[in-house]
Order: structure tokens, then C-alpha cells, then sequence
């Protein structure tokens, strides 16, 4: 055991105890964090070859301001991020806003009045609520005519087939398919899975657009859905492959007609992907794709470490502790109000920023309850730093997520413990 290495996590806080019950877990992870290098290795190399067959050059990081005409760096970019997601083409850009906003530009460019919108994964993320018109907002898909339905998995977690093939009708026009869990508990979707279920979807009717909500799993797999048949993934930039460089952005990756409808929702009809200018914040986005496999890797590192830290404390973890990992979010159910709230508090003051404050609940703007959030993040909301938040009602799960480096994941998750360990809401005997 490196004693200097124990002094210094002491002088964080962490006490003894903690940190020899999380050391005895880090060394049972040897072989799983060995693997998730592998494939870091193997996105790494995909990243440079993208990057070398579009020719990157000093004069992509160049600033463009107004109309953004012939800006060089983003149109490049654009191109890498389609070789290296194998697309066809791709909209990169600093003007969308987030991810909610990434997924309600790509579904309201690809549907029209009359059409219908399916998810055959269940209930979307809380955002997207709106969006929808599930709950009523003002300017949603139901507003303008677009109906939804709706196929829930089935209590296994498996695709419930005969509800899906029911549910497809001459009006679905657009199938929405959420990778990551979101603020649920059902297992995330490898890129098998999503495949067999575009495979399927695919053979009842061909022309509907497979969209997946490629969100938290981006380079977390050697491969991405539009690999196994998706016509379009969308995501964040201020997630995984904005590498915690990017201070803002989404992407609209897959067939071409898809990514150029979304480009005339984003901009205007006639303009298109013609402007938009990168504002001098391009550079942040390439060099954040170079890292992101890496910083992917540290945050799959953070996950796995936490899941099978709270499972031998006796909490249910989703993924456990021993599953395939397909994206980077951990969820822990405490059900108890006071444990979450201490893991969050844990969360913060391991954070480099704003470690001094204490998150508290309260009602943000899209969601059902109060959430809270811990996050003391470079850039406001990127949920590819460390952070954990979740919604203080019952089964009171936390999502934990992210962390640039292995080294800053793992004193996020041992100050966590430590915050339920020093007000007795865990019990440690026997387990160092």
C-alpha cells in the first residue's frame, strides 16, 4: 500500500477505513479495467484516422464569425465526426444547445404533420416529456400535429416484439430508441441490442427512420448503432465526445437527408449547414474528440468502481457490479431521501470546483420533482465531468456519471461513502 498516497486521502478527508475497503475493490478490477483499456486503445486509433483522412490542419482552429461562410475547421469537423461514427454526414455545431435540444432538432426536421413517433423502449428521458408532448409545452411535436406511441420493455427487460409490431402502422414515420437508461432503472442498450431491435423494426417497415439516442455512449463500445442499421445518432458535446473540453454543442450524426433536414431546422430553409459560424471555440472540439476515448475509459473506470463498492454495502446497482458496461452512467438505489443526499454531497466536495457548497433539491426546469444535482464542473452542466444527480422521490436512485480522470472518479465515489460512513447511514464491518 503506497503510504504517501493514504496520507494524502486522508488529508482529504477520506479516513482510513474508506479508503482500504475501496482499495481492496480497485485491485478486484484489475482484468474489467485492463479490458476497458483495450477498447479505449481501439477508439483512440479510429479518432486519428478520422482526423488524418480529412486532413486537419492548424487552419481548421481558425475563428469565424457572422454567417460562418466557408469555415473551414467546422465543415472538416463535420466530416471526421461522420468517418468516425460511420455516417454519411453530420451536423457539429456550437449553436445547438444541448442534448435535449440535439434530439428535439433531429426529430423535428424528420417528422411532418400526420406522422407518428414511436418509442419501443418506454418512457423518453424528462426533457424530452416536453418535446414530445407528453406533457403539454408550448411549441411540441403534438402541437404541430405529431402523434406518439408509445411500447414499454417488458418487466425482464426485454423488447416486447408483438407490442412493437402492433404499435408500427402506415403513420409511423420516425422510431426513437434511448441508449442509456436516463432517470430509470432498466439496463442500458448495447449496440447489439439496438441493432437486433432496428433489425426487426426494419423488417415491418423499412422506410422508418431508426433514430437512437446515442447519449453517455459514445466510444464506451468498439462500435456505435449506426454501425448495426440506425439512420441517425444524436448527442451532446458537453457528454462523451466533447472529451470535457468542448464548453457547449450537440451532433446529429447518419444518412445524409436526415443530418440536412436538420441542418434547415437549425439555420433556416435555403441556408442549411452553408452558415454558422464556430466562433472560435472549434479547437475545444477537435482536441475534446482526441481525448474522449481516453476520458471515456476514466469515467467507465469511476462506474464500475461505484457499482461494486455500493452492491458489497448491500444497495441494488444498476448496472451490478459484473455486467457488460454500454454506457457511462451508474445508478445506485438508496431508498432513503438522507443516503442520496449524502452521496451527492459527496460528490461535490470531491469536485475541483465549487467543492465548498452543498447541493440541495429543487425544481428544475423539466422535470416532475425536485432534483438534485452535484456537479463542480469546468463547463456549466457537462455530465462527462464528474457529477451525480437524480430525483429526490422514491426509489431514491442517484446517477452517477463522468469524471475526465480515473484518479478524480475514484475519490468522487470514496468521499461519497465516506459522507454515508461518517453519519451512519452504511455499515463497514468486516469488509476492509
Amino acid at each position: 500500500m503506497n503510504q504517501k498516497l493514504k496520507e494524502k486521502y486522508e488529508k482529504l478527508g477520506i479516513c482510513k477505513e474508506v479508503y482500504e475497503f475501496g482499495e481492496k475493490i480497485e485491485k478486484e478490477l484489475e482484468a474489467r479495467f485492463d479490458a476497458i483499456d483495450s477498447t479505449a486503445e481501439l477508439n483512440q486509433l479510429k479518432v486519428i484516422s478520422a482526423m488524418q483522412k480529412n486532413r486537419v490542419s492548424a487552419e481548421c482552429f481558425n475563428i469565424s464569425s457572422g454567417y460562418g461562410y466557408n469555415d473551414i475547421g467546422r465543415d472538416t469537423l463535420e466530416r471526421v465526426y461522420a468517418d468516425c461514427f460511420g455516417g454519411e454526414d453530420a451536423l457539429v455545431r456550437p449553436q445547438i444547445t444541448c442534448g435535449t435540444h440535439a434530439l428535439a432538432l433531429a426529430l423535428m426536421s424528420n417528422l411532418r404533420p400526420g406522422d407518428e413517433l414511436l418509442s419501443p423502449v418506454g418512457k423518453p428521458y424528462d426533457t424530452l416529456e416536453e418535446v414530445i408532448g407528453i406533457r403539454p409545452s408550448k411549441g411540441s411535436l403534438a402541437e404541430y400535429g405529431v402523434t406518439y406511441a408509445q411500447v414499454d420493455l417488458l418487466e425482464d427487460g426485454e423488447f416486447d416484439y408483438e407490442g412493437i409490431k402492433k404499435a408500427i402502422n402506415e403513420k409511423t414515420r420516425l422510431v426513437t430508441i434511448q441508449r442509456s437508461k436516463g432517470y430509470a432503472t432498466r439496463p442500458t442498450l448495447s449496440v447489439e441490442r439496438i441493432g437486433k431491435l432496428i433489425s426487426f423494426i426494419k423488417g415491418i417497415k423499412p422506410d422508418v427512420i431508426c433514430m437512437v439516442d446515442n447519449c453517455y455512449g459514445e466510444f464506451v463500445e468498439e462500435r456505435e448503432p449506426l454501425a448495426v442499421g440506425a439512420d441517425m445518432i444524436v448527442g451532446s458535446l458537453i457528454k462523451n465526445p466533447g472529451g470535457g473540453l468542448a464548453p457547449i454543442g450537440g451532433y446529429i450524426v447518419g444518412k445524409k437527408e436526415c443530418v440536412e433536414n436538420a441542418a434547415y431546422r437549425l439555420t433556416s430553409p435555403g441556408l442549411g449547414k452553408e452558415v454558422g459560424a464556430s466562433l472560435g471555440i472549434i479547437q475545444s472540439f477537435y482536441q475534446g474528440l482526441f481525448l474522449a476515448p481516453t476520458v471515456v475509459s476514466g469515467a467507465l473506470k469511476g462506474a464500475i468502481f461505484a457499482a461494486n463498492i455500493y452492491e458489497k454495502l448491500g444497495f441494488e446497482v444498476v448496472p451490478n457490479g459484473t455486467e457488460s458496461r454500454h454506457d457511462i452512467i451508474q445508478a445506485v438505489k438508496f431508498g432513503n431521501k438522507d443516503a442520496m443526499i449524502a452521496f451527492c454531497e459527496g460528490i461535490q466536495a470531491a469536485a475541483p470546483v465549487d467543492s465548498y457548497v452543498t447541493p440541495e433539491p429543487w425544481a428544475m426546469p423539466g422535470y416532475d420533482s425536485d432534483v438534485i444535482m452535484a456537479a463542480g464542473a469546468f463547463v456549466q452542466g457537462s455530465s462527462i465531468e464528474l457529477s451525480a444527480d437524480g430525483p429526490v422521490k422514491p426509489p431514491y436512485a442517484v446517477y452517477f456519471q463522468g469524471g475526465l480522470t480515473w484518479y478524480h472518479a475514484k475519490l468522487g465515489i470514496l468521499m461519497s461513502l465516506q459522507k454515508l460512513y461518517e453519519r451512519k447511514l452504511v455499515n463497514m464491518d468486516g469488509l476492509c
